[in-house]
């Protein structure tokens, strides 16, 4: 599964507006998509509102879905 981060970049290490990433998984306790984002690490980030947790008030963005798995599993994630 991959998606496409749209919004205000942040951070070396985490998101870049326009950058696909890959979605490891769909966190099944909190709802979060587990992202391996700049650092090439994996992290949870919010499917409806990505932004670095230690600052609340960036405005973040939103995700673009550009593979999903035969499930829709990002779609329904995202999207409701």
């Amino acid at each position: 599964m991959k998606v496409r981060y749209v919004g205000v970049s942040f951070g070396a290490d985490s998101l870049t507006d326009g950058k696909i990433y890959d979605v490891v998984e769909l966190d099944e306790f909190s709802g979060g998509l587990r992202v391996v984002d700049d650092s090439g690490e994996d992290y949870l980030y919010s499917p409806q509102h990505p932004r670095p947790a230690a600052v609340p008030d960036h405005p973040g963005g939103r995700w673009e879905i550009v593979e999903d798995d035969e499930n829709g599993t990002l779609r329904k994630a995202i999207c409701g």
